[in-house]
């Protein structure tokens, strides 16, 4: 099985590298192409020709687009991924700061919603031809129908404004400090650090937006996982079973769930690649510090350098949540562990 594994990640990791030079390529030359002057927009008023040339100079702007682009591919592979032509700092600072919180929030979310998705496809189950089953239906058909943003708003004016149960503002709340940088991740950094009260708040300042990114999954695991559900249990080793004498608990958890699950796992992987997209919006409205803030204000100040690197970043995530699901995928399908070994 390790062996399998390691054989997969190879394979995925080879995979990735034309695709990551075909979207560096896309984005690139399409940022060049806006109708836009990201050296005219970072300039203060008042500033002459020559330091519109000097400036543009600086950054590269002034070659030929395929020479624009060598240059950055040579300095992405030492890991260098330029200077910010607006914050006028280095981008991996940039993103190494918005990072973490943004993979923080992308994992409750992610967790939360595969719990909430796999409890509530074993209720729909349970409960089928029920009374039950038609009111968690109906729930599913209206969390699908609101999308992430429209949550997050949804919360915050109820569960934040309305009740004051929860923070909805930023990562931390005010007065209380950030710990000492160990790893970059604040929850982390909170726990390795001793810093209780910081990791209290973050924890509640992460519920909202966790949950917001939550709902756009949960729904979509629950259904997939009770049709599942439903042609699973009429195979006939399911049949052979029950003749057997073996409990429908036992039958549902050790016989059925695990090849009704493998939809759901795949499911999972794509929607957890689109949860990244979700985050943008989500980030803007909690004002949480994340790479999809980043994001837009590197779009509003037509930061290039900026938008590439978090282009990049999105499309390694993806990546990477991909090769996870298939090996999650492997390692619950026997026949798939079979046929690599082949």
């Amino acid at each position: 099985m390790a062996f399998l594994t390691l054989q997969l990640l190879f394979r995925r990791l080879v995979l990735a590298i034309p695709i990551l030079l075909c979207v560096s390529a896309l984005v690139f030359a399409i940022l060049r192409l806006l109708p836009a002057d990201p050296v005219g927009m970072s300039l203060p008023p008042g500033a002459t020709a020559a330091d519109y040339e000097k400036l543009k100079q600086a950054f590269g702007l002034d070659r030929p687009l395929f020479e624009q682009y060598l240059i950055w591919l040579g300095k992405l592979l030492s890991g260098d991924l330029g200077g910010s032509i607006f914050f006028r700092r280095p981008v991996n600072e940039l993103i190494a700061r918005a990072l973490p919180a943004t993979l923080e929030l992308v994992s409750a979310g992610f967790a939360l919603g595969v719990i909430i998705g796999g409890a509530g496809g074993l209720a729909m189950f349970a409960m089928r031809g029920g009374a039950g089953e038609h009111a968690l239906d109906g729930a599913t058909t209206i969390m699908m129908a609101i999308p992430e943003f429209l949550w997050a708003i949804l919360l915050i004016l109820f569960v934040g404004v309305s009740l004051q149960l929860l923070p909805f503002i930023g990562r931390l709340g005010p007065g209380i400090q950030l710990p000492p940088p160990v790893t970059g991740f604040l929850l982390v950094d909170s726990v390795l650090t001793g810093r209780w009260d910081s990791l209290r708040s973050a924890l509640l300042h992460l519920i909202l937006p966790a949950t917001a990114l939550a709902i756009g999954l949960a729904p979509l695991v629950m259904r997939v996982l009770r049709s599942s559900l439903l042609e699973t249990v009429q195979d006939d080793y399911i049949t052979q079973a029950r003749l057997r004498g073996v409990s429908e608990r036992r039958i549902l958890l050790r016989h059925a769930l695990p090849n009704a699950a493998l939809p759901a796992i795949s499911l999972i992987g794509v929607q957890g690649g689109f949860m990244f997209g979700g985050t943008v919006l989500v980030e803007m409205i909690f004002a949480y510090p994340g790479i999809g803030n980043l994001m837009v204000d590197a779009v509003r100040n037509h930061d290039l350098p900026v938008i590439q690197a978090v282009a990049l970043v999105y499309c390694v995530l993806v990546l990477g949540i991909n090769a996870v699901v298939d090996v999650a995928y492997m390692a619950v399908n026997p026949r798939l562990r079979l046929a690599g070994s082949r």
